[in-house]
């Protein structure tokens, strides 16, 4: 169950590949409402894999445009089957979308802004980085990235910050150093930060350990990067003789729900936490991919965030529902 989600039919407008293997898409809502929407907004998108209906979500890239949404896509092979369902889409091809909405909260009101991105990552920040410009604030962007040719809007970024704009290039020996980067802010200055899950994990460290307080660091996610391949494993419920297999294109909320085994869920990105269910047993590994318990809660694998969060071997889980109460 999702307490508000309102979907809306749409039209895939037009593609194009802006950097390799990352293909940008213009979408627009047959009810199209031009409405500035909140920076660092989403959307979901209904795909199919393996011919079933899934959800994947999208940061929009930039800020309202009155064309429609858009949004980046990275092919990824090694992926759940989002991407490459949205790569064998064409121009004219009927999406049903959910409307913008944003769980980047930003101060408006602070003297200084970091603004960081590693990867696709770019997608949110891009438009943070517009509305900042208009703002006339005091602004940087740190954009890290295996190399030039495969950053997807640097010339767009280069344009509108000039030195304001730091590449972080690792074929160019130029790694993003964040404790270093961290420990020359100012005091006061907000952070917005999207990157994959061990990217997050070391800004988050380097980010208290430079003296900052952790509420300053605001973050988008990817919802699905792990420290682990995604591969499938194995769910047994406590109390019963199921065990279910999670494919690897597939959440282990969905196969539970899918299943009967119902789990409540909102945000389905590993944020809110509704979805957290109790772990009795691990024969294996466990790869905590939410961004809504502590390290120190992973590190006990008492809990799992179903949405996005997976494992390697089989884990027992109580979703505490049982037969004799149903």
């Amino acid at each position: 169950m999702r307490f508000i989600e309102t979907w809306i039919p749409a039209t895939l407008v037009s593609t194009r590949d802006i950097a390799p293997g990352i293909r940008e898409f213009l979408i627009r809502p047959d009810q199209f409402d031009a409405t500035a929407y909140p920076v660092g907004s989403h959307i979901n998108v209904s795909v199919t894999i393996d011919g079933l209906p899934e959800t994947r979500s999208y940061s929009l890239v930039g800020e309202a445009s009155s064309h429609g949404f858009k949004i980046a896509v990275r092919r990824a092979d090694d992926s759940r089957g989002g991407s490459r369902y949205m790569w064998q889409l064409a121009p004219g091809a009927r999406l049903d979308i959910t409307q913008p909405a944003s769980l980047l909260a930003v101060d408006w009101s602070r003297e200084s802004y970091c603004l960081i991105a590693g990867g696709i990552g770019i997608t949110p920040i891009l438009g943070a980085a517009q509305a900042l410009v208009r703002r006339g604030v005091d602004i940087t962007l740190h954009y890290a990235m295996r190399s030039r040719a495969e950053a997807a809007y640097l010339d767009d970024l280069a344009g509108m910050l000039g030195d304001r704009l730091v590449v972080h290039a690792s074929d160019e020996g130029q790694r993003l150093d964040l404790g270093a980067l961290f420990a020359l802010l100012r005091q006061g200055t907000l952070s917005l930060f999207c990157g994959p899950m061990r990217m997050l994990d070391a800004a988050r460290h380097a980010w208290i350990g430079a003296g900052h307080p952790l509420p300053d660091l605001r973050y988008e996610t990817f919802g699905s990067s792990g420290t682990l391949p995604t591969e499938p494993f194995r769910v047994r419920l406590k109390g019963s003789n199921v065990e279910l297999e999670i494919p690897r294109e597939r959440s282990m909320l969905d196969v539970l729900n899918a299943s009967g085994h119902d789990v409540m869920y909102d945000c389905k990105r590993g944020e809110c936490g509704l979805c957290a269910i109790d772990v009795v047993e691990v024969d294996g590994e466990i790869d905590h991919r939410d961004v809504f318990f502590s390290d120190h809660q992973k590190e006990c694998n008492q809990k799992i965030c179903a949405c996005v969060s997976r494992a390697r071997g089989t884990i027992t889980v109580d979703t505490l529902l049982r037969a004799d109460a149903v």
